[in-house]
């Protein structure tokens, strides 16, 4: 199982756990991620503009270089997951986005959404399974009692992320279950965290994390996994309540044997 991997700005900074963890977490299970040369930042969020054509050139090109090598496209950050499947969206099903992007591309770098792009949770679901994933535990996490916290960015829009039922997601529930743990379920756990509102006012961001954190501390939750290293900082700095929030690939990694002892 070999991929293309973009990784993306904020795991090669701040969330470097989430991205070291998922490539030794890889190599147990057979995926080969094979990152991606020269690429840039994907932009952060998703422009809806139809006449925004620059900020999502960074993505079509990584599209195109795995395209090239006969590769799917995997990703790991939510935010870059969801900026670059809905780009790749855009150049599949609309004529006069694409026509405008490809002329910006090298001719021999045309582009026309030939790539699939799937999330490091869709490989564990849908290539791996969780039947085998659990068989390579060597370090059930018994005892653990862990919500799981989608968000906005790897279930919306609906339709275009086709990740997971967006109203009664259970990837993540069943990735826990996998580890040994036990996955806990609350209200909040598809509800946003207050994203990058933090920036130009806090307040909303602060309410938004406290409710998600609460939800899910009334509930028993030990602590919590996500895959956006914007929800981490925002649920952890913005919120009240204590609970301590982990890439799912640290504990992916702690099951699997392969994460250095603390």
């Amino acid at each position: 199982m070999k991929y293309s991997y973009y990784p993306g700005c904020t795991l090669k900074t701040k969330a470097k756990e989430l991205n070291d963890y998922a490539i030794r977490s890889a190599k147990v299970l057979g995926i080969e991620m094979e990152e991606i040369e020269n690429w840039q930042c994907c932009g952060g969020v998703y422009t809806a503009a139809k006449d925004e054509i620059a900020t999502k050139l960074s993505s079509i090109r990584a599209l195109a270089q795995a395209r090239d090598k006969g590769q799917d496209l995997l990703t790991l950050c939510s935010a870059c997951h969801n900026v670059i499947k809905r780009t790749n969206n855009d150049i599949q099903t609309d004529e006069d986005f694409s026509f405008k992007a490809n002329n910006y591309m090298a001719p021999d770098m045309e582009y026309h959404g030939e790539t699939k792009v799937v999330h490091y949770f869709e490989v564990l679901r849908d290539v791996v399974g969780f039947d085998t994933l659990k068989s390579k535990v060597v370090n059930p996490l018994k005892g653990r009692k862990i919500a799981p916290y989608y968000g906005c960015l790897l279930l919306r829009p609906g339709t275009v992320m086709a990740f997971d039922d967006p109203e009664n997601p259970k990837v993540m529930e069943d990735f826990i279950r996998a580890i040994g743990a036990e996955p806990v379920m609350y209200a909040q756990r598809n509800e946003c965290c207050g994203g990058y509102m933090t920036l130009n006012d806090k307040e909303i961001a602060e309410n938004r994390s406290e409710t998600v954190v609460t939800s899910a501390v009334k509930k028993g939750a030990d602590c919590m996994i996500t895959a956006c290293p914007l929800c981490r900082y925002n649920l952890e700095a913005n919120s009240v309540t204590e609970l301590p929030v982990i890439y799912f690939t640290e504990l992916l990694a702690e099951a699997l044997g392969v994460k250095e002892v603390q």
